[in-house]
C-alpha cells in the first residue's frame, strides 16, 4: 500500500475497505468473496485491506469495534459503512451506486 489513508480514500473510484484482523474467523471466511470482488471489479475499483491490529490509529479514527468492518469511499467521503461478513452480491451493492 502506498501513499497515506487519506490519499487513497481521495481517489476518483470507489475504494472498498476491509478492516479485518488476522484472527477473525468471519473475515478468514469473507476473504474468497473479497478476492472474487476484486478481480471482477479490476480497475473499476480500489480494494485495500487493513489489519485494526496493525493500525490502531485507523481503528480509532473510524471507530472500528467489530471486524470485519467494510467501508466505501469516493473522494474522501464515506458512502457506504457495514460491521460483519459479506458475500459478493452485497459487496457489489454497496459500491454499485458509486461506479
Amino acid at each position: 500500500m502506498t501513499g497515506t489513508f487519506e490519499e487513497l480514500i481521495a481517489s476518483e473510484k470507489p475504494v472498498l475497505i476491509d478492516f479485518f484482523a488476522e484472527w477473525c474467523g468471519p473475515c478468514k471466511a469473507m476473504a474468497p468473496a473479497l478476492q472474487q470482488f476484486a478481480d471482477e471489479m479490476g480497475e473499476k475499483v480500489k480494494v485495500i485491506k487493513i489489519d485494526v491490529d496493525k493500525n490502531p490509529a485507523l481503528q480509532r479514527k473510524y471507530q472500528i469495534s467489530g471486524v470485519p468492518t467494510i467501508m466505501v469511499f469516493k473522494k474522501g467521503k464515506q458512502l457506504f459503512r457495514k460491521s460483519g461478513a459479506m458475500m459478493l452480491p452485497q459487496l457489489k451493492q454497496a459500491v454499485q451506486p458509486h461506479l
